[in-house]
């Protein structure tokens, strides 16, 4: 299940987390408090391709799997809950 915010066009932020994960909500809420445009992809609520397709993009930035993990412009990655590093970012 992908949930869509609308994106401006020089950034494309995506958070990729499990529903279930306490680290994961957190981040969001820090987004959402910053102000951040983001999508948000659920990889234990996807299946099939989709769900292939989402873990490999994951393991493209984080080999361990680990989430959250938040994609920043397709640029650069921030791999668990790091309120320090996600505020400097869009601070």
């Amino acid at each position: 299940m992908k949930e869509h915010c609308p994106m401006p066009s020089s950034k494309k932020n995506k958070l990729y987390a499990l529903s279930t994960c306490v680290w994961c909500k957190k981040t969001k809420r820090l987004l959402d408090k910053l102000g951040v445009k983001y999508e948000v992809i659920y990889i234990d609520l996807l299946s099939g391709d989709e769900e292939r397709k989402a873990i490999s993009e994951v393991c493209r930035w984080n080999r361990n799997e680990t989430y959250p993990l938040l994609v920043i412009n397709n640029k650069k990655a921030i791999c668990g809950y790091d309120e320090e590093k996600i505020t400097q970012e869009f601070a």
